[in-house]
């Protein structure tokens, strides 16, 4: 039976970056144009973390009922080493992706009732990315569906059900966030090529292959400091968003030096802390501008 501390890693906390930074941005971006509402801003941080565990727990399931995960090299994972029951890992997937549905009502029920459709579809992009007959997240589409539900929808949701619209500087929040997650799942899926080809896990990276998949990296953790750029027209104080780049830097060193398996995990954590702490300086920044 799995420790309560196996339980916490099998989460994946280094990947809550992915959903803390969304809601700091969208955050910083509805206070841009007055509209910050904070109590509406804990629920969205609730939400995004309920479906990111969630959904780290759904893909340890159903990871490991197919074998995917038997000769795991990364972080651990509850099924494919046996630690805990297949039903227990799906019960636990389940009961925080309906955590996160009921607090998505909640927001719904203040904001508009259309963002039930967008809350379906994140509920369903959560569960069918290793589960179902046909998992997206075998056929490379992964990186897609981290960009628009942890980019776009979560950083413009969080605008929108505070301020009540969304405008340019959201949208370009949400692009970035959406790079660095799309990165963080680059850097994992990299790491995963030699496993992931032999179990039939046709990721975006075993489609393009490691050299292309090393260069998609740093195309996309370097976005965010193009969209930082960009956001100096709202307020220069966004500016402050380039604190970050020697942390992004870093963290595509092990990717760009060639590393594999273990070593890429720092690249891991790091693109995680890049993405941190550009969204903590740039909502910030957005929030006082």
């Amino acid at each position: 039976m799995a420790t309560a501390a196996q339980w916490i890693e099998g989460a994946r906390p280094r990947t809550l970056p992915n959903a803390i930074a969304p809601v700091l941005v969208g955050t910083g971006a509805a206070a841009s144009i007055d509209g910050a509402v904070w109590w509406k801003a804990v629920l969205c941080l609730l939400l995004s973390l309920s479906l990111i565990i969630g959904v780290n727990y759904a893909n340890d399931y159903s990871d490991g009922i197919r074998g995917t995960d038997d000769e795991r090299v990364g972080p651990l994972r509850l099924v494919g080493s046996k630690l805990a029951s297949p039903a227990a890992v799906r019960n636990a997937a389940i009961g925080c992706l309906a955590l996160g549905a009921v607090i998505g009502l909640v927001l719904t029920a203040t904001s508009a009732w259309w963002l039930l459709l967008v809350g379906a579809a994140c509920l369903a992009g959560a569960w069918f990315y290793t589960g179902g007959r046909n998992p997206y997240g075998y056929s490379g589409f992964g990186e897609i569906a981290v960009f628009v539900f942890f980019g776009l929808v979560a950083v413009l949701g969080t605008q929108y059900v505070q301020a009540g619209k969304v405008d340019w500087a959201g949208l370009v929040c949400a692009i970035a966030v959406g790079s660095f997650s799309s990165a963080v799942l680059v850097t994992n899926n990299l790491r995963d090529i030699p496993t992931d080809s032999v179990s039939g896990k046709t990721t975006l990276a075993v489609r393009l292959g490691d050299s292309r998949t090393r260069t998609l990296h740093l195309a996309l953790i370097m976005i965010p400091y193009a969209a930082t750029l960009t956001l100096a027209a709202r307020t220069p104080w966004a500016l402050a968003g380039l604190v970050a780049l020697p942390l992004a830097i870093k963290a595509n060193e092990p990717v760009r030096t060639g590393k594999n398996g273990p070593g890429l995990i720092p690249a891991l954590a790091g693109t995680g802390l890049a993405l941190l702490v550009w969204s903590i300086a740039t909502g910030a920044a957005l929030a006082i501008g």
